[in-house]
């Protein structure tokens, strides 16, 4: 599942992981909370929930003796994907459920956050350790998740509310310049320091040509100078499948974009603002960014390009779509039972990003890290760096 050289799990630690999950959460109204306006976009009560029975499930329940379980339900309720652990409510319904209530899913929380702070403190083995790692991992995968989906649940009410809890994008206003990196044989993949996810493992060699890669990412400004050139109308830009995302969804512009008396106006989580031409674009589909990059006569890197080249450019700002298929490395192998299920069973019509985003941990991401989602998805927080 990962790799891990040493224990560092701390009850500290473990617990300001925890904390941050319900920062991102306090400005949240009841009312707020289970909605799930679509499939893709869970209710942030169900997060809170999920990201705890992990802990539950993988941890106490397997390895602390005299465990008693929380609620028998709660498996049921907020298992995600794990078919290896039984049943589950499906991903649509999750905002069906109005019970149990929040004040059930913090208490959940506050519950089992003692448990394990208690068996952390007790002494742990380096097995034990690297399953709490990967839950403290997921967790803050879920963070960013979770401002994700708030971000989608508010920018799609006519309110367009404020969340206390802020992420801000900063200008690229560097001028553009192209970074040259020379043709060869370069090493791909996780090395041996510290936590990453299977997917990165199984280092291995790829031969690149010469080329030359963006040291920014695409602005607004520029992105609109697409839009005006008739982007969205020109069928000669696009995939055959991504033509026809945006004529059944009429797609014109960005998510969150609207035009409002003749300006661009957006909806961050600061509320609804007028557009600022530095900062980059963001919630783009693969589609988009791949017909973009198509206008501009160019092309978005391979992952590999990415990866060798990301030392040379600043990144984090929002994750990069690559032109490369979500897809196991060389001697990629996955544990047995549900904590193989992770990443493996997703290698198939995902397309990965590079680089993290404003709302990622800092101490989550890496230039190895491998994000993946399909072509269509752009409420994460996406954008573009072209390359030729």
């Amino acid at each position: 599942m990962q790799t891990l050289l040493k224990n560092t799990i701390t009850k500290d630690r473990f617990l300001e992981i925890r904390h941050q999950t319900a920062l991102i959460c306090k400005s949240l109204k009841p009312e707020d909370v289970s909605i799930q306006p679509v499939e893709f976009v869970s209710p942030s009560k169900w997060h809170l929930a999920h990201s705890t029975w992990f802990f539950e499930q993988f941890v106490l329940t397997k390895y602390k003796s005299g465990y008693k379980v929380f609620n028998d339900d709660f498996a049921y309720y907020f298992n995600s994907y794990y078919n290896n652990v039984g049943k589950r409510v499906m991903r649509a319904n999750r905002g069906t459920m109005t019970r149990p209530t929040l004040d059930e899913v913090l208490k959940y929380r506050t519950y089992v956050n003692q448990k394990l702070s208690d068996f952390i403190e007790e002494g742990i083995s380096d097995d034990i350790s690297e399953v709490i790692e990967i839950g403290l991992q997921h967790e803050q995968q879920h963070q960013e998740l979770l401002i994700y989906d708030i971000k989608y649940i508010f920018g799609h009410q006519p309110s367009f509310p404020v969340l206390d809890f802020q992420v801000h994008l900063l200008k690229e206003n560097q001028p553009q310049e192209f970074i040259h990196i020379e043709e060869g044989v370069y090493e791909i993949g996780h090395t041996n320091e510290g936590f990453c996810f299977d997917n990165e493992l199984g280092r291995h060699k790829v031969y690149l040509h010469d080329f030359e890669i963006s040291n920014r990412l695409v602005t607004n400004s520029e992105y609109i100078e697409f839009i005006e050139a008739g982007g969205y109308k020109d069928f000669n830009l696009w995939h055959a499948d991504g033509w026809e995302f945006v004529q059944n969804n009429e797609l014109k512009s960005p998510m969150y974009w609207h035009k409002v008396d003749g300006k661009w106006m957006q909806y961050t989580l600061q509320g609804f603002k007028e557009l600022e031409g530095d900062l980059p674009v963001n919630h783009i589909t693969f589609y988009e960014a791949f017909a973009y990059a198509q206008w501009k006569d160019m092309r978005l890197p391979t992952e590999f390009e990415w990866e060798v080249a990301s030392k040379q450019f600043d990144h984090g700002q929002l994750w990069e779509w690559t032109n490369s298929a979500y897809l196991p490395y060389p001697n990629f192998t996955k544990v047995e039972g549900a904590l193989g299920e992770y990443n493996g069973k997703f290698m198939v019509n995902q397309m990965v990003l590079r680089g993290g985003s404003v709302a990622t941990s800092k101490n989550h991401c890496r230039p190895t890290y491998r994000n993946f989602f399909t072509a269509d998805m752009r409420w994460l927080f996406s954008g573009i760096r072209l390359a030729r």
